[in-house]
């Protein structure tokens, strides 16, 4: 991810860094009570609290960060390819937590951590190539939080999502709000959230005058994209467009080109991040045959957003207010 503006930044957490200046509770000590949450559809107990948490990916530890609890984490996996850290609201964060490993979580590297609670997700660490799922942790004896957003729905073996991207994001700060005892904090900044997403909504393009939008991740022969239940199908929709994959009842997932050139998007986003640059994948979309009647193509109007922007992160809101803009331009001049 290129660096992101640190105003806007500040904006995207108001309530949680305090690099920009906000005030926040501390984290309430652990206590040896049990804590049961509803993760992914079931009642989980974790007992004690958790004090030696480690995460999978980028969107994952920011969520710890952005609630103040660096304190309770053991460490944190993350590829270095998901951009610049220097100017993220929580740098501090990054500072004070052991950045594990630049692959992604294993057994080994989680015992070596002492962890005491993985907080990971499906296809964001845990995977069943590997070995590395609740489960298997459970059996020795380490529990797990599973991102909502990458909850399995049981449509398929894989599928993901059981609720909108926005809810679920709530959802996991209203539950790490209450293991950690920092309710006020968590619904401090769900409300912020909630703000700042009603103030883009409130500008945004209505009706038909609504470009739709098609996220392209990766891929030459079949386009990774979102579908309804990954965080860019509301970044998308609150921020004034329409996913052209709404209709796909999974959250990340493969595609066909024939289906992008039937729906013929207005607007293409851009996910940045890994070996392959957003002007390199900007290059390819605009070259690839296939696509060269598409409207987004034929005008140019490709918009880029971040790998943390576009997955289950506090970020989101931020990502929201920066497409509304471009969506309200386009919509304008069209």
């Amino acid at each position: 991810m290129r660096k992101l503006l640190a105003t806007a930044l500040c904006l995207a957490a108001t309530v949680t860094a305090t690099g920009c200046g906000a005030t926040v509770e501390k984290p309430a000590d652990a206590k040896s009570a049990a804590v049961t949450l509803t993760n992914c559809g079931r009642e989980v107990t974790y007992d004690p609290v958790p004090e030696r948490v480690v995460t999978n990916d980028v969107g994952i530890t920011e969520l710890m960060f952005a609630l103040g609890l660096e304190d309770r984490m053991a460490g944190f996996a993350m590829p270095d390819d998901k951009g610049d850290l220097t100017d993220v609201p929580w740098k501090d964060g990054y500072d004070k937590v052991k950045w594990l490993s630049k692959e992604q979580l294993t057994k080994e590297n989680v015992l070596d951590a002492r962890a005491d609670l993985v907080f990971a997700g499906w296809n964001y660490g845990f995977r069943e190539d590997g070995g590395f799922t609740p489960d298997a942790l459970k059996k020795l004896g380490i529990p797990s939080y599973v991102l909502t957003e990458s909850c399995r729905n049981g449509r398929t073996e894989t599928s993901r999502g059981i609720m909108p991207p926005l809810d679920a994001l709530y959802a996991d700060l209203t539950n790490l709000g209450k293991l950690f005892g920092v309710e006020q904090r968590a619904a401090a900044l769900i409300a912020d959230f909630k703000k700042q997403v009603a103030q883009v909504k409130a500008k945004a393009p209505t009706g038909a005058d609504r470009p739709k939008v098609f996220l392209y991740d990766s891929g030459q022969d079949q386009p990774f994209t979102s579908g309804r239940y990954a965080a860019p199908e509301q970044i998308i929709s609150e921020a004034g467009g329409i996913n052209v994959m709404h209709d796909v009842e999974d959250s990340w997932t493969t595609a066909g080109w024939e289906s992008v050139v039937e729906r013929d998007p207005d607007v293409i986003v851009i996910c940045d991040y890994g070996d392959v640059s957003a002007e390199e994948k900007k290059k390819f979309l605009l070259s690839y045959a296939p696509l060269r009647n598409v409207s987004a193509v034929k005008h140019e109007r490709i918009f880029v957003l971040d790998y943390v922007d576009l997955v289950e992160s506090p970020r989101n809101p931020s990502a929201i207010a920066r497409l509304g803009g471009y969506l309200r331009a386009v919509a304008a001049e069209r």
